[in-house]
């Protein structure tokens, strides 16, 4: 809630929240079903543009959160969480390296895909955790960690070192033709399981390059 203001109780606050845990706790058994082989002594060299991507929005999200935490506006400190965990995280970087942690390319960037959906997801519920104690604690423990409890980790403020504009300007033309491809399909009629040809026409040759990248 905005400082200084009252709220009113309502039921379909309740549920919204309930969807949320409910999209946390699904988020999290997706990645620990694909952790089983986690090997903690890889250190990824090449990062996919959708690493670059979520990592870049995720330290985005920190400083945010911890610029809001100091001015006690946890209203929107938490908001931020929100639509960073179900946005960028759950429905577009989980989707996306799919078929990464399927193994349907290279070990090399199935590894790259765990570390750092591993660590992103740790690292949220981190921050998370003084919002949502319970629901965080159990999952942190069975993530890859270090330490006895997530009450006892230190408050992460955002690495600047790992924003990344470029990552972010490609990746925002990306989820353009992905949602552009899909409105097409739903305006077509087109089955969701059903493959179709689509023909991208890029308009520039920094457009081509971002389409092959993606």
């Amino acid at each position: 809630n905005t400082p200084g203001n009252d709220l009113r109780f309502q039921t379909e606050r309740l549920e919204s929240t309930r969807n949320f845990t409910n999209k946390i706790w699904n988020a999290s058994r997706f990645t620990i079903m694909n952790l089983q082989d986690y090997d903690n002594t890889f250190i990824p060299q090449n990062f996919a543009l959708a690493d670059r991507w979520i990592r870049s929005r995720f330290n985005r999200a920190a400083q945010e959160v911890t610029r809001n935490m100091e001015r006690y506006d946890l209203g929107e400190a938490a908001r931020v969480l929100y639509e960073f965990l179900w946005d960028d995280l759950c429905d577009w970087y989980i989707e996306l390296i799919k078929p990464r942690l399927y193994g349907k390319e290279s070990d090399e960037s199935r590894k790259t895909a765990q570390y750092v959906l591993a660590n992103t997801l740790r690292q949220t519920l981190e921050l998370l955790h003084p919002f949502m104690p319970f629901i965080t604690e159990e999952i942190w423990q069975l993530l890859p960690h270090q330490g006895d409890t997530i009450i006892l980790t230190s408050w992460f403020g955002g690495d600047e070192k790992e924003i990344d504009g470029q990552a972010e300007r490609w990746m925002g033309t990306i989820m353009e033709t992905i949602r552009a491809i899909r409105n097409l399909r739903s305006e077509m009629n087109v089955a969701p399981g059903k493959k179709a040809e689509a023909v991208l026409n890029p308009q520039s040759g920094e457009m081509l390059e971002i389409l092959h990248a993606g």
